[in-house]
């Protein structure tokens, strides 16, 4: 029997629509272009649409999920753009990325089981170099009104799956923090990400 957590993340990445858009976010989008292309690790990035942008700036892209649906969805796209993914599919630790490997980490919506996502946040650190930036977007501890108010916003139903900022501080530590805050934002990011709602943003330099 597959996963529950699974089979919701391929049955919303099976139909033909991208969930979440095409176009990247749009504070991935400003944080990059902060920065010189280099390495960078996607993490729980589903249909592709933020890898997708990173490789079209130039950066050597690496990505992860659970789901074979979005990584498919994600080629097809990197296809449509001419550009290309090193993609796997599976859980973070049997994906054999190695310390130091990247220059940034993305984790835009990377709403992990609240069980792991801590453990997947110290992982992750491990692989970005010393210098290397962390790039963060999730909801925050304050969404769950949002979401009650407009299911259409999208997020975890759960307070423990989404993030504080001293959550972020307890993952992250040793980072120069650029910019650590949780505040309101307007989504409009497909079908699953629309309106108002509380997001965490977190950008760091691994010291």
């Amino acid at each position: 029997m597959k996963d529950p957590w699974l089979k919701r993340w391929d049955e919303r990445y099976s139909n033909i629509a991208y969930a979440f858009g095409e176009q990247p976010n749009e504070y991935l989008r400003g944080q990059l272009e902060k920065l010189e292309p280099g390495s960078i690790l996607f993490a729980a990035e589903g249909e592709g649409r933020n890898a997708v942008y990173a490789a079209k700036l130039g950066w050597t892209v690496s990505a992860f999920d659970i789901s074979t649906e979005g990584r498919k969805k994600a080629l097809q796209l990197a296809e449509k753009n001419k550009v290309s993914l090193d993609y796997k599919v599976g859980q973070l630790p049997d994906l054999d990325y190695t310390e130091g490997q990247f220059d940034a980490i993305a984790l835009i919506y990377a709403h992990f089981p609240a069980s792991i996502k801590s453990a997947y946040h110290k992982l992750l650190s491990t692989y970005l170099r010393k210098g290397g930036t962390v790039i963060f977007e999730a909801f925050g501890k304050k969404h769950l009104p949002y979401r009650e108010k407009n299911p259409k916003v999208g997020g975890p139903r759960d307070l423990e799956s989404l993030f504080s900022v001293e959550e972020l501080l307890a993952d992250f530590t040793d980072y120069e923090i650029t910019e650590l805050v949780e505040k309101e934002v307007e989504l409009n990011e497909g079908l699953y990400h629309s309106g108002t709602g509380s997001v965490v943003r977190f950008v760091g330099r691994k010291k």
